[in-house]
């Protein structure tokens, strides 16, 4: 028998620290190589490690929570003689981004003329250099309460079979669907989002979870994909179920739905009973005991990992980059139209569409036509001092996401070769993926332009901040019923409002106008993309 020392290795972020969050194997339990250890979480994202080794667990050399230095052992293990050492595996350096702007006059977004967006992006090789990786992870910043929520026991994406369920019959499923089909969408009033982003915020602007998952309370009615925002379809839910949640006062749409087709259990209803009473506890006891002197009623929470990484970020990006803001608002009432159709088409069954696929689909094409937003300031690109702008010829879409720690930004790879349908599937794959807290670090690396859904807690704009290694960054507020003056008449009308924020030293006011324009013209008139 052989012990041998694993060492924390470098993830191939170019980070020289990490902090072990959790063990998955204690002393005494015999692993194979490439079973994983433990998690830990550098400044970009949360890791799995793989076991170099097989043999046998010896000692945790270091307890979780801890920050330890690349090269530190923090496992050993005892090796057999079917045991041999692999080469550490190496993940990719994590990137990020964000967005800038300044108060400008801009066109009407319906005088941009549609043009071939075509030439704009190439065709890259299977085997083209890497991508340039950005900075860390900025947007919106992270919530302050993020640290008091508790997460769901239950996971999104489980799915129920109908045969399985105690409750009710496949005709009550059925007759459930049918209802659903027949009762038209009425308006719902927004309520707060939990501390993952995608999962209690309008769903209007929420990516919404891959095939075969089913969606969330807040994708059903209020980051990232979901339905109109403002509009829900009636919530499926057997008799029995609806007679539980009527006795206990809980509103279906608000619970996270997991049985087959977006169908809320009773199993759904007990774990959100149970978060609720939790978070109502929670509250009652937020204040702390009050004759306690107040300095031993401050809670301090250490700054590190992916919170420190994003703090460092915004404030790189806000004093570095020259902000210009731009705002419009937009009636995306023929936006609405188009995602209800889609949502209806055999096409895209079981694919979680929202009005955030159009505006990505939107902001492609006007990235196309605008290039300079699709684009990176990089000081000192000789060596001597002389800066230079990158236009980037590919999308690498990224899209704002609040986690349990922290701001992320994943990003879609290539996401100009791909058809609305893939789009929609991997606008799905993005917020499963950071709900669950699996986004790694190459997911994140090389954004080339970010969307940022503030929409999803009910905000109609704002200025995010730009992501370190772009110029661009898109915030998508809330779509709800305004009054709008259409043909001289006013009548009410689905309106959002987008606010963008560029680097003024690639993009000055007039590009930043165009692009913010050409965006909205797309929202105003989705048909447009065919031409």
């Amino acid at each position: 028998m052989t012990v041998k020392k694993f060492n924390l290795p470098d993830v191939g972020e170019g980070l020289t620290e990490a902090e072990v969050v959790a063990w998955k194997v204690k002393p005494g339990d015999t692993v194979a190589i490439n079973d994983v250890l433990c998690e830990i979480e550098t400044a970009k994202s949360l890791v799995e490690l793989p076991s170099p080794y097989a043999g046998t667990v010896t000692e945790l050399l270091v307890e979780e929570g801890i920050t330890v230095e690349v090269g530190t052992p923090i496992v050993a293990v005892s090796e057999g003689q079917s045991g041999e050492a692999v080469p550490q595996p190496q993940a990719p350096a994590a990137g990020g981004e964000t967005a800038s702007s300044t108060n400008q006059s801009q066109p009407s977004a319906g005088q941009s003329a549609v043009q071939d967006a075509g030439p704009m992006y190439g065709k890259l090789p299977a085997d083209s250099g890497d991508a340039p990786a950005g900075g860390p992870l900025v947007g919106s910043g992270p919530k302050a309460d993020a640290v008091k929520r508790r997460p769901r026991k239950r996971s999104v994406t489980a799915a129920v079979p109908v045969a399985e369920s105690p409750e009710g019959t496949v005709q009550d499923h059925q007759a459930a669907l049918a209802a659903q089909a027949a009762v038209p969408s009425v308006p719902q009033r927004p309520h707060p989002a939990p501390a993952v982003v995608p999962s209690a915020a309008p769903a209007s602007q929420q990516a919404a979870p891959v095939q075969g998952t089913t969606p969330t309370a807040a994708s059903r009615g209020a980051v990232i994909g979901g339905t109109i925002t403002g509009l829900v379809n009636r919530v499926l839910a057997k008799p029995p179920v609806r007679k539980f949640a009527r006795d206990r006062g809980i509103d279906l749409a608000d619970v996270v739905a997991t049985g087959q087709r977006g169908e809320v259990t009773r199993e759904d209803l007990v774990s959100y009973q149970a978060q609720r009473d939790a978070e109502l506890d929670g509250a009652d006891s937020f204040w702390g005991a009050s004759k306690k002197p107040q300095e031993q009623r401050i809670e301090r929470v250490p700054v590190k990992g992916v919170r420190k990484a994003t703090a460092k970020a915004m404030v790189d990006s806000a004093f570095s980059a020259p902000h210009v803001s731009i705002f419009v608002d937009v009636d995306a009432s023929r936006t609405m139209e188009f995602v209800k159709r889609l949502k209806a088409s055999r096409d895209f069954e079981g694919i979680k569409v929202s009005p955030l696929l159009i505006l990505a689909k939107a902001v492609i094409w006007a990235a196309a036509r605008n290039p300079s937003v699709n684009a990176a300031w990089v000081d000192d690109a000789d060596g001597k001092g002389g800066a230079e702008i990158q236009i980037k010829h590919f999308m690498n879409l990224g899209i704002a996401a609040a986690t349990p720690r922290g701001l992320m930004v994943p990003n879609i790879k290539d996401a100009q070769d791909l058809s609305l349908k893939e789009l929609a599937l991997a606008l799905n794959e993005l917020a499963t993926k950071a709900r669950a807290g699996k986004t790694q670090p190459a997911e994140m690396q090389g954004g080339s332009l970010t969307i940022t859904n503030i929409g999803a807690l009910g905000i109609d704009t704002g200025t995010p901040i730009i992501n370190p290694g772009e110029v661009a960054i898109i915030a998508f507020g809330t779509i709800k019923q305004k009054p709008w003056v259409l043909d001289g008449e006013v009548i009410p009308r689905w309106i959002t409002t987008l606010g963008g924020s560029f680097d003024h030293r690639v993009v000055d006011g007039d590009l930043s106008a165009r692009f913010m324009a050409d965006v909205a013209a797309i929202l105003e008139e989705p048909a447009l993309l065919l031409d």
